[in-house]
């Protein structure tokens, strides 16, 4: 008898009626929760790297524009002391152009130079402004 019962199917043994076949699972409510999981995280991993090198490029372009400031009024000062020739806004506006900003105010003070570029950074509009010359009296 023992014979005929290890070949009889398995279903057959014991299962009750309308029950799922041997090797049949339950379906698990939480099953793929993982995986919204992981593609939340790696979202939000993506928009702080976004963010981050978007205050990077921000930080750069602030700093090329101060440099920008400095070497327009170096020019214009060069020129407004008589080291190069022409005039000085004019050599102001040619570094201005070559940095890509733009020249918003150049201003003799005697025998100093002020100038003011300005870019946009993010959309937003970003000035600097440089003075250079002979050192004002009265240090």
């Amino acid at each position: 008898m023992s014979a005929r019962r290890a070949a009889a199917p398995r279903a057959a043994r014991g299962a009750a009626p309308g029950a799922a076949p041997a090797g049949a699972r339950d379906v698990d409510p939480d099953r793929g929760a993982g995986s919204v999981l992981v593609v939340a995280l790696v979202s939000t991993v993506l928009l702080a790297g976004l963010t981050v090198l978007g205050a990077a490029h921000a930080l750069v372009r602030g700093q090329q524009l101060s440099a920008a400031a400095d070497a327009a009024a170096l020019a214009a000062a060069d020129v407004l002391l008589g080291w190069a020739p022409g005039e000085p806004c004019a050599a102001a506006q040619r570094l201005a152009d070559a940095h890509a900003v733009r020249l918003v105010e150049c201003r003799d003070e005697g025998l100093a130079v002020v100038v003011r570029v300005e870019t946009s950074i993010l959309s937003l509009v970003v000035a600097r402004s440089a003075r250079a010359g002979a050192p004002e009296v009265g240090w």
